[in-house]
């Protein structure tokens, strides 16, 4: 169902300045600068309406154990729009766990979150904000950062939709990790405190110093590392190292070879499989041609002092990868440029982009194009995006138009090991997390009004534990369904990769 406009609610439009009114008109702001007092009225408003305390609450029906909506049909509704034959993939690593389930699950939250109240303040929703779309990637100014590195399902809603499925997300992995309740939902409540009290820290600051806040590993991780055991501070100075050393020359050597003296990638089906094995029954040199014809149309989506950079390289191969665990299904795609010579590599990932798990519950934008929606999620949301960040759009394998966006695959791009931490490690880490959302919110939200309606209290804090808590429970029974349909045959799944 659609998530319509509450009576009262204010939504800035991040783009045009237009204002939604309470009872659904929109009417276009002459300006859409807004006066401080007008920004706190706005957070004052949003909680006299639904307050932070009414955000801890599971609807009727969501609970574990009373809830008869269909997790597992939403699920395979997705399978519709995907590769028929990595489905089964994707299937096998969702049931692994049931915090592997939960990554492959945004629908079902977005769906469940729809029946609850929301704020009503707006912002560019990550759409899928759980623990493992948090990294470290490097900056154009070759610095690691740490930030939301996931932007698949990015749209516009309410702020607390992302604190919900990261606290959440936090309580299902401290579930998996052996923790009881109490600490789980006291995980779940520091990271909620990080948020509020981050966001207090960015509605104070001025407009600029707010915008440029990012968080980098060797500054927020070391505070991170500061709390926990030694082990665990070891694992993830590792980590960080490990990051730095994931760029285009690492990819070269574990995706490609040399035959004949060209570059060419490897084969390992279904997880990498080569064009030209994919198109035995076409005109490969075709299919290269016409790729050739559409790299100018995803150029001139880059910033233009980037367009240059790219034109140092030559389009030599492509090959199909699957990675993730949500995205298992939707095509993607790495392309290998070559600069100067075989040693000197560029591997860009271009990734399908259909449309976000959010938009059939808020009454958002509608995009033409479903990779520029995510481009322009990343750049509002991110301090630093990837210089050669783009999309494209064009028919596929079989013919179906369809959108893609652009990355390198890899630039200093690292996470870390969630199944390796302790209940000080989970929580120093989701409030890390935490924090760097809150960054992300403030740029492209109004952090004056969110801060205001969360205010100074514990009451939110307390409220996302409570949430985070009672939905992982119901992620585990969501879990336990799926695991059961595919033993019975219901769904199909394979588990060997």
């Amino acid at each position: 169902m659609m998530l319509p406009a509450r009576p009262g609610d204010t939504v800035i439009g991040m783009e045009t300045g237009v204002v939604t009114d309470g009872d659904g008109t929109r009417a276009a702001a002459r300006y859409p600068y807004r006066t401080h007092v007008d920004r706190l009225e706005t957070g004052r408003a949003a909680r006299n309406r639904v307050s932070p305390a009414d955000l801890g609450e599971l609807p009727d029906g969501l609970l574990a154990g009373t809830s008869d909506r269909d997790a597992t049909g939403l699920l395979l509704q997705q399978a519709h729009s995907r590769v028929a034959d990595l489905v089964p993939i994707r299937h096998g690593r969702m049931a692994r766990t049931p915090f592997t389930f939960y990554r492959g699950a945004a629908l079902v939250m977005a769906d469940d979150l729809s029946r609850s109240p929301h704020s009503g303040l707006t912002v560019q929703l990550c759409g899928d904000a759980h623990l493992s779309n948090f990294g470290f990637f490097a900056s154009p100014e070759r610095r690691l950062v740490f930030d939301v590195n996931d932007f698949d399902e990015t749209y516009p809603g309410p702020f607390e939709w992302d604190v919900k499925r990261l606290a959440a997300s936090l309580a299902v992995a401290a579930f998996d990790n052996g923790f009881d309740r109490k600490e789980a939902k006291k995980v779940a409540r520091a990271c909620a405190r990080e948020y509020r009290e981050t966001m207090g820290n960015q509605a104070g600051l001025g407009t600029l110093a707010s915008w440029y806040t990012h968080a980098e590993p060797t500054d927020k991780l070391d505070e991170m590392r500061r709390i926990v055991d030694a082990p665990t501070s070891d694992s993830i100075r590792r980590q960080i190292k490990k990051a730095w050393r994931r760029d285009s020359l690492q990819a070269l050597s574990k995706l490609t070879t040399v035959v004949d003296g060209e570059l060419q990638f490897i084969s390992t089906p279904p997880l990498i499989v080569p064009v030209e094995e994919l198109a035995v029954d076409r005109d490969v040199s075709a299919i290269y041609g016409e790729l050739l014809e559409r790299l100018p149309a995803f150029r001139a989506t880059m910033s233009p002092h980037h367009r240059v950079l790219l034109d140092k390289f030559e389009f030599l191969r492509m090959a199909r990868k699957v990675v993730g665990v949500g995205s298992v299904g939707t095509q993607a795609w790495v392309l290998l440029f070559r600069g100067k010579d075989n040693g000197d590599p560029l591997l860009l990932q271009a990734k399908e982009a259909q449309e976000s798990v959010l938009a059939r519950y808020l009454d958002g934008p509608e995009y033409a194009d479903q990779g520029e929606r995510v481009v322009n999620g990343q750049r509002l949301t991110q301090a630093v995006s990837d210089v050669f960040l783009g999309w494209n759009s064009g028919p596929g394998f079989d013919g179906i138009r369809r959108d893609f966006y652009l990355r390198q695959l890899r630039d200093g791009k690292g996470s870390v090991l969630i199944e390796a931490l302790d209940a000080a490690a989970l929580s120093a880490y989701g409030r890390v997390c935490g924090r760097v959302l809150a960054y992300g919110h403030a740029r492209s939200g109004d952090a004056v009004s969110i801060s205001e309606y969360l205010g100074t209290a514990d009451e939110f804090d307390r409220a996302m534990g409570r949430f985070a808590v009672s939905y992982a429970e119901r992620n585990l029974a969501d879990h336990t369904e799926f695991v059961a349909a595919i033993d019975r045959g219901a769904v199909a799944a394979v588990d060997d990769y």
